[in-house]
C-alpha cells in the first residue's frame, strides 16, 4: 500500500513538472505578405491551413501558406514585448 502511494505521488509530481515546463514558441512567416507572427500554439485545419493567435497583436490568424519555425523562449519574449519608448 505504501509503495503504491509513493508511486502515485511521484507520477503526479512528474506530470505537474512536465506541464509547467514552458512550452514551444513559434515564429510563423507569411511568404505572401512577408509578415512574421509569434505564437505558442498552432492548429491545423482540415483544408491544410494553420490557425493561431499572434501574441504580438492579439489577433487570430489563419494562413493557407506559411513557414513555421520553433524558436527559443528568449527570442519569443524579445519579439513580443512592446518596444520601450525612448525618453528625451
Amino acid at each position: 500500500m505504501k509503495t503504491t502511494t509513493i508511486a502515485l505521488w511521484t507520477i503526479c509530481v512528474m506530470a505537474g513538472l512536465l506541464a509547467g515546463c514552458g512550452g514551444s514558441y513559434y515564429r510563423v512567416n507569411d511568404p505572401a505578405g512577408e509578415r512574421q507572427y509569434y505564437t505558442t500554439e498552432i492548429e491545423k485545419t482540415k483544408a491544410g491551413a494553420i490557425t493561431f493567435k499572434d501574441e504580438k497583436s492579439g489577433s487570430v490568424v489563419t494562413l493557407q501558406s506559411s513557414e513555421v519555425k520553433e524558436i527559443s523562449g528568449d527570442e519569443f519574449e524579445a519579439a513580443v514585448k512592446p518596444e520601450e519608448k525612448k525618453s528625451k
